[in-house]
Parts: structure tokens; sequence; C-alpha cells
């Protein structure tokens, strides 16, 4: 019987109707299979780069966090106030001083930066401050001043002697970062407990539970944004707000979310928590001043309130903790009713927190604001300072060190004079634009002030544009500087002795003429276009003249004032051309300043300088700059000049001095004046401090002033105001005083004329008597002189006799 052949099976086994489907069985096996590997090679590939990734992040947040985490910029501070019994101080320059570090004046002063006047009598609340040496401790204090001077400075308790004490130094300027950051850093174990506690209460509760991420909140926030169509919460914990802050931009994508969960998670697993609170109170973004951004409680603490962040009151650390959520949208400045709503909401859940009870969160809730003003700003009220800072800082330190190491720079500027000088300059150029009928604004003016024992320079103004940071007319304004070099012809004169060993040597005012190569002559005049007879130096020097001052220096040798002129304090190269003798050689008012200094300081080369000394941001002195000093010139050589130089504003050039100044005021000095009058200088000097002021036009062009009707009258109205000591003559006891007679330079006989009492060195004075009448003066004679650079003939001799000045007023003028 024959089987069906349909039903049959075939040799294996196998259903002839499932032959096909047993290779796709068998493909779906084999498929099966694959997937499962690739799944698995694509989840191992994928923890692999998860952890590869991982370790990325990780490498990031310790590098950073364990590296400089920020770039602190530098902050540039004055001379901190002393104070003691005795001390020269006005009142009203105490309380301009106490207004520039943002002290508040009330009736009662309760706490620290408050102060009360009454009169010339002070009670002040002061801050402390820590300086290289020691820290100087919050006081509360009683000054009491009369006819400038400090009279009595107590505790206000009135139970312990304070022999001497210190205002903290007024901030005069920053060097930023490229991002323009600010932020004071802090330490954890400098903040009150209060605001760490409140922040916590306020921004993450769990912060202490969690491990960077807090998924319930996380949850709550996205179920609170659902329902409301918008953003209105948050799931953020404290280190997702610090890694957002201090690692990512401002992106707003799952991917960035995922990132920032994932690096919040690493910082917990290598930081404690204390560490990660203290960065972020460093780094969370509280404000904006301008360019300027505020990062960190402590710099916001004094950025709204005056003060550091230890000294916060409560209502006060409410407000800062409410402008983390939105330093803009909360702003007190500009919104005060919608930041006092939140300061209250913060209190009340820092109340409900635990952190207030409920009497000391009644009282900061019924508290105003209270924030300053008007914000202190990070722009330097004093740029053209900060400009010379920045020049001496480049000597020792990077630029990028400049603006990322948070170094404190202490330096030597007065903020009282620096504000004076400011304001008398600006002042005198108005007036002088009036006098000489001068376009407004086109005048400008430079002056440099620095104290003559230490060489410090306590004030520096650039122009009259005092806080515009642009060009700085004292530091960079190279300008010819006129008869300024005329007294360090006749200082290297008496120096190297000869016949110009004193100042009653005679020497010609007439006409000079001076070789200066192959054909060429060079034949400079007097101001007045008049020439003179004989007269002594002395006289010349205060006068002027330019033609003796030629014979002096082309006789003494070129190259003897120009070694002067470096060794005094001038370091640029200067070209042996007899016309430097009128000063026609440039030099910026610092320079000048310089050469000045010197003068005053009996000879005694000490670099200028403002820095005082450096710090970094844990109080470790980096750099101190010691005074170097190097004796260039005898100082009984020194002390003739300082008579020479007083004479001129007794009785010479700068005689307007005598109605501007107190009699006891002595000071020396020697006006400038350049060709066509576009340069009008002054510079001198009293007992205490050393003065440079230059006046012109930006565009070179004349200003119809010499030096006696410009500089000279700014000067003398700083002069005026400054507190300074007088110039003292005769101290030095190599000097021998004579009366001589005015003319001849010989002793003085009392049966003619008037004399005048003039110093020497000992085996250089007169041993003559003068004559009564003097003889006709006489044409001057032929000198021959070389000079470093090329042969001088002096003038040819006279073809008429000289116009010989009038004789009363100057001797008078010399006896007052």
């Amino acid at each position: 019987m024959t089987q069906d052949s349909g039903n049959n099976p075939n040799k294996s086994g196998t259903p002839w109707w499932l032959v096909p489907f047993k290779g796709v069985w068998f493909s779906l096996v084999v498929f099966g299979r694959l997937f499962r590997i690739t799944l698995i090679v694509a989840l191992v590939v994928a923890m692999l780069g998860g952890i590869v990734y991982a370790m990325q992040l990780d490498e990031q947040v310790r590098a950073q966090f364990e590296g400089k985490r920020w770039a602190l910029p530098a902050r540039v501070f004055a001379r901190p106030l002393e104070l003691f019994e005795g001390q020269q101080l006005y009142a009203d320059h105490l309380e301009q001083e106490l207004k520039l570090l943002s002290y508040t004046r009330l009736e009662k002063p309760v706490e620290i930066g408050q102060y009360q006047r009454e009169k010339d009598d002070f009670l002040i609340n002061t801050r402390g401050f820590q300086f290289a040496e020691d820290m100087e401790p919050a006081r509360s204090i009683r000054i009491s001043i009369s006819k400038g001077k400090i009279r009595t400075l107590a505790y206000n308790n009135g139970q312990e002697p304070l022999p001497l004490m210190r205002l903290d130094p007024v901030l005069i300027g920053n060097f930023y970062p490229s991002q323009k950051e600010d932020r004071v850093l802090v330490r954890i174990r400098d903040v009150s407990p209060a605001l760490i506690d409140g922040l916590i209460a306020v921004e993450d509760k769990k912060f202490y539970e969690h491990q960077g991420v807090n998924p319930l909140a996380i949850a709550r926030a996205m179920v609170a944004n659902l329902k409301a169509g918008e953003t209105v919460q948050g799931g953020s914990t404290i280190t997702q707000q610090l890694v957002k802050n201090f690692y990512l931009s401002n992106e707003r994508s799952w991917r960035r979310k995922l990132k920032e969960a994932t690096m919040a998670f690493l910082l917990e697993l290598r930081y404690t928590k204390q560490e990660i609170l203290e960065a972020y109170l460093n780094e969370i973004y509280l404000g904006q001043d301008g360019e300027r951004a505020i990062h960190g409680f402590g710099l916001a603490a004094q950025f709204y309130y005056n003060r550091s962040i230890k000294d916060l009151k409560a209502d006060q650390i409410a407000m800062l903790i409410g402008l983390a959520k939105g330093a803009t949208y909360y702003n007190p400045r500009r919104y005060p009713e919608r930041a006092l709503q939140r300061r209250n909401l913060v209190l009340t859940v820092m109340e409900q927190g635990g952190v207030l009870n409920h009497r000391e969160a009644d009282a900061a809730r019924a508290r105003p604001l209270g924030v300053s003003e008007a914000p202190p700003s990070g722009a330097s009220p004093f740029p053209a300072y900060l400009d010379l800072v920045r020049e001496q800082l480049q000597r020792d330190y990077r630029e990028e060190d400049l603006r990322t190491e948070g170094l404190l720079i202490f330096t030597a500027m007065d903020p009282i004079v620096q504000l004076t000088a400011e304001k008398v300059l600006v002042n005198r150029l108005e007036k002088l634009e009036k006098k000489f009928r001068t376009p407004k604004n086109k005048l400008n003016s430079a002056m440099v002030i620095s104290t003559v024992q230490n060489a410090e320079v306590v004030a520096l103004v650039g122009g009259r544009n005092v806080r515009y940071p642009g060009y700085n007319r004292a530091l960079s304004a190279r300008r010819q500087v006129g008869s300024l070099l005329k007294p360090f012809i006749y200082l290297s004169a008496l120096e190297s002795g000869g016949q110009y060993a004193a100042l009653n040597a005679r020497v010609s005012d007439g006409p000079v003429t001076v070789k200066v190569g192959p054909r060429r002559y060079w034949e400079p005049r007097n101001y007045d276009l008049r020439f003179g007879g004989y007269m002594t130096t002395i006289r010349a020097l205060i006068l002027s003249r330019n033609t003796p001052a030629v014979r002096v220096g082309v006789e003494v040798g070129l190259d003897k004032v120009i070694q002067t002129l470096h060794e005094m304090g001038f370091k640029q190269d200067i070209p042996a051309y007899p016309s430097i003798l009128l000063g026609a050689l440039e030099m910026t008012p610092f320079e000048m300043q310089q050469l000045y200094q010197t003068m005053a300081a009996d000879g005694a080369y000490t670099p200028l300088h403002a820095i005082r000394e450096v710090m970094n941001g844990r109080g470790q002195v980096l750099t101190r700059y010691p005074l170097t000093v190097e004796q260039v010139a005898r100082p009984e050589v020194i002390e003739l000049m300082h008579y020479a130089l007083n004479q001129v504003t007794v009785a010479g050039t700068a005689k307007a001095l005598q109605s501007m100044l107190p009699a006891w005021k002595r000071v020396g000095g020697k006006t400038g004046t350049t060709n066509d009058k576009k340069d009008s200088w002054f510079a001198g000097f009293s007992g205490q401090h050393v003065m440079t002021v230059w006046v012109g036009r930006d565009d070179n062009q004349p200003t119809h002033m010499t030096g006696s009707t410009g500089a000279l009258y700014t000067w003398g109205d700083m002069m005026k105001v400054l507190p300074s000591r007088p110039l003292r003559i005769g101290q030095n006891n190599k000097l021998v005083w004579l009366n001589i007679d005015p003319y001849t330079g010989l002793r003085y006989n009392p049966a003619c004329g008037k004399p005048i009492r003039v110093p020497f060195i000992k085996g250089t004075e007169p041993r003559k008597v003068s004559y009564c009448a003097p003889p006709q003066i006489q044409p001057a004679q032929p000198v021959q002189a070389t000079p470093a650079a090329a042969p001088v003939q002096a003038s040819r001799p006279q073809s008429r006799p000289a116009r010989q000045p009038a004789r009363s007023n100057w001797v008078d003028n010399l006896m007052q």
C-alpha cells in the first residue's frame, strides 16, 4: 500500500511543511544571539565611555577646585592715616578721610563704620584692618583737634591710654582680571553661623543629606513648573548651583543638566560639605557694578553695606541670601520694594528653620533695607596715581600676576593731599584760561607731590580730567623744561670749585657766542633781550639770566653739568649740546620732580616711589620697598643752593609767592618757560614736600604764559593749603654767613648801601671789603671755554656800556 507523500516526514524527521520555516528559525536564533552580544558590547562601550567621561569630568573638577579657583584682582590702598597726640591734622581733613572710607555720620554712633562730630571733636567707631605687621583692631575712640593738631586721643570709655592708632586705609583702585569678576575671598570660619544656616534653610534644606543631587526636590520642581506652565521653582542643590557657576555655561539643555548632576555627584565624592559651602560663598553672583561683576558674599557685604561679612546683621544677611535667587531682579538699589519683600520672605524661612527666633525675626523685618546709597565704585577714583603704581609694580610682577593673584598693594598716597591737588589744579586752570583768553578746556596741567624725607609720592595729577583714565601728563608728557635746569648748572659749578666755588662769584651778563660746529654759532639771549654787566652768580640765578648761565655751564663743562643731572636722578641720555643749558631738553614732570627731590633732600638721591609693600591674599609680605639712599652732592653745597632757590621766591622770578604764602612757610624753587611760551613750569620744595607743576596745551600751541605767570600760581595755591613744614636754611656747620655787597660780591662796607646775608662754605668767603662807589660797569671780556661737544667762545666786548638794573628794589627784596 502506497503512503501519502504529503504526510511523510523527511529523513530528519521534520514534517515537510516545517522545512521552509527551519531556516527562518535558525536565522532568528542567530540574530537574537548577535543582538544580545551587540547589546552587551554597546552597554559595555557605553559604560566604558561613561567611565571615561566621568573621569574627564572628575579631572576637570579636581583641577579647578584644587588649583587656583579664581582670578583675583589686585587691590591698591592709600597710606593708613596714623593718629597720635600732637599730629598735624585738620578736623575737615579727618572727616574727609572718614567719608572716603564710607563711614556714616550719626548723632549716636553705635556700630563700626560710624562717627559723630561736634565742631572739632569726634567719636569714631573704627573698623579693624589686617596689616602686614599686625592686626589693627576695631575701636571706639574720641579725638579732639585744636589749631590743626590732635590735642587728645583716647578710647571712648576713657579707661585706657591710646598713644597711637591707624584708621583702615582707603581703597584707591583695583587691577581686574580680563573677565571683570571681582570678589573678596572669605573663609567659612570667618562667616556668621546665621549666614550659613540661613543659606541652607533657603537654598538647600537637605544639603547635609544628599550626594550632590536631590531627586525629590527635582521632582517637586518639575510638578510645580508643569502646573504653572513656566519655570517657577528650581530643584538644584547648592552643589549643583556651584557647579553651574563654577564650571558650566548658561546653556539650557538636558545634556548640560546631566553634566551638572554628574559633576555635582563627583564634587561631593571628592570634597567635604564645608569645602563646597566655602566655595559657594565665594563664587555666587550677587550683583553688577558697570562692567564689574560682584561675586561672593565677602564683596557683596562691602558693595551693599560698606562692612565686612563678619559684621553683618540678620536683616543684611537675609538680603544677601535673597539675592542668590536673582541679583538683578532683586537689586535693592533699583527695586527696593521687591527686594524688601524678598528679604522678609528669607527672614521668615530662617525663622521657620530655627535660625532666628521670633523676636529676632520680627526685629529684622521691621528694619529698612539699609543699603548704602552709592555703591563703592570698582573704578579707581585716582587713575593717574594708579598708573604710577602699575608702572612701578611691573618691574617686579607680571601683568597676569597683577590681575589674578589677589595682591594687596600698600602705597604712600595721601588721599586728602591728592583730592586737594586735583581741586587746586582744575580751579587754577579755569582762572588762567580766563586771564589769558585761552579757549575753554584747551589748557592742561600736571602736578607731582612727594615727601622730602622718604621720596614717597603722596599725590599725582595727570591732567584736568582727574577721573579720566587716559593720557597721564605727569608720567608721559615730555616737554622742554626751560630755566628749571639752571640751578643744576650752578650746582655743578659750586661742586667743581674754581672761580665759581661761591655764590658771590662774578660772571658777565653780556652777549655770548658759542661755537657748535664748523662755521656754526649759537648766540643765546636773555628773556628781556637786554644785557647787563658783571653780576654775582646768585643774582644771575635769582633773576634767571640766560647768558650768565651759559657762560658758567660751558666754562664748568657740559660733561660736568650732564653728569650732575644724571647723578641727581635723570636717567635718560642727554645730548651734549650747549642749548641744554637753557632747558632745550625734554622731560616729564615726574622726571623733573626727581631732580628737585634730590635737591630738596640735601643731595641724597632716593628714587621716587609710590609703593611701600605688597602682600598676598593670605597676609604674607611678598615685597617691601625700603629706601635706597646715595649721597650724590655735598650737603654744604646743597645748602647754598637751598638759600639761592629760596631767594628766587623772595626777590626773583617767583617773588609772587611772598604774597601767596604765609610768612612762616619758607620755600625754594625755580620757574621755567620755553620758547614761544609753550610750556610754563615751576618746581620747588618746602622743608617737608617737593612739588612740580607743568602747564601747557596738548596741541603744543603757545600759552602766552611764563613760569612766573602760570605754573607758579598753581604751585602757590597748593603749597598755601598743604600742611607742610617750612624750609630750614643755615643748619650746616660747614657754612659761615657774611654780609656782602649785592653787586660786587665783596664783604659789606657799612659806609655804603644795604648788604645781603649770604652763606659760604668755610674757606671760600671773600676777604676784601667792598668799595662804596662801584666803578662804571665794564663790558664782558672774551673767555675761552671747551664743553664736551663743541668749542665755545665767549662774547665779543660790548660796544656800549651795559644797562644797570635798578639797585634798590632788588636789594630791598633780598633783605625781606
